[in-house]
């Protein structure tokens, strides 16, 4: 029987960077200074502690920084993610719907440290949300995956299309429409549709833009803007029209809504130049005048193991 492959997906190390090449930081506050360099330990002794118990099992692995990696992730069995939900997301857009990924959140929030620090700045950490390991955990899950004791969950993503064509990269938390200065306004129309046909009014807007979220991503910008957290497991997407002009738009109950899996929003973009943004701001495709943007559900969903919190 041919070996299991393994790819393990690392956040950098760069990220916690606080001193410039001359040793000097440019942070003047102990306290966030040595809270920094410890989050940067955190994240290496995880990595460390990671790669140490691959080691031990019969499988083969390669461990690749996430910012070293723009090809699609092909011939494995498996990848681990180690850091928080930002490298889980990063891995989402170079997968395909047949390897299972699982989420290691290497540098999870300290509850007494954010409660002794909290008039100082925010000391936060990563959340993790759909990270199912940690170091605490990491080899009883692995064991229980290669022995398949344990099964991902199918999440959805977002199927983008612009002018009928459809984009490389699916969005596992959501996707924004806006103009790229925050500060313009976007200008668009949507409408929801089923089997082709239009099952809602044709809605026109002036605002700060257009959010739609999967289940996942519902916990996240979508929940902060007002929104609401959907089952996780649930193929329906969130939609919400950011920041409306229009006082009787503010209050109309089309702005914010569901669109089914067996439906999808049609959405045409009026301004000179716009964003449709991907999970984030690092992934982007633009748009322009009369272009057509076609939101769903079809995506292939993204195998992951999820907390257990989450699924049951």
């Amino acid at each position: 029987m041919a070996r299991r492959k393994l790819l393990l997906l690392l956040k950098p190390f760069d990220v916690y960077t606080v001193r410039q090449s001359n040793g000097i930081s440019h942070i003047t506050n102990p306290l966030i200074l040595q809270h920094l360099e410890n989050r940067c330990k955190v994240h290496k002794d995880a990595i460390n502690f990671c790669q140490d118990i691959l080691s031990k099992k019969p499988i083969e692995w390669e461990p690749v920084f996430r910012n070293n990696l723009s090809r699609p992730i092909r011939n494995v069995d498996l990848v681990v993610t180690v850091g928080g939900d930002g490298t889980l997301l990063q891995a989402g857009h170079l997968i395909d719907d047949s390897i299972p990924v699982l989420g290691v959140n290497s540098d999870p929030t300290r509850g007494e440290e954010v409660d002794m620090l909290s008039n100082e700045f925010d000391a936060s950490r990563s959340k993790g949300y759909l990270c199912a390991a940690t170091v605490n955990n990491f080899e009883q899950l692995l064991d229980n995956i290669l022995e398949g004791k344990t099964v991902p969950s199918n999440l959805s993503r977002i199927l983008i299309r612009v002018n009928s064509k459809s984009l490389p990269t699916f969005a596992l938390n959501d996707i924004l429409i806006a103009h790229p200065c925050p500060a313009m306004v976007s200008r668009f129309s949507f409408k929801i549709k089923s089997d082709g046909m239009p099952c809602s009014p044709l809605v026109n807007c002036r605002s700060s833009g257009l959010r739609v979220s999967t289940a996942a991503g519902s916990s996240a910008a979508m929940l902060s803007a007002g929104g609401f957290i959907m089952p996780i497991l649930s193929h329906d997407l969130q939609y919400m029209v950011r920041e409306p002009i229009s006082p009787a738009a503010a209050t109309s109950s089309l702005i914010h809504g569901l669109v089914k899996s067996d439906q999808s929003m049609e959405a045409m973009w009026f301004c000179k130049e716009g964003f449709v943004y991907i999970d984030g701001s690092h992934v982007f495709v633009s748009i322009q005048n009369g272009d057509v943007i076609e939101i769903s559900s079809k995506a292939p969903a993204l195998k992951v193991f999820l907390p257990p919190n989450l699924v049951y």
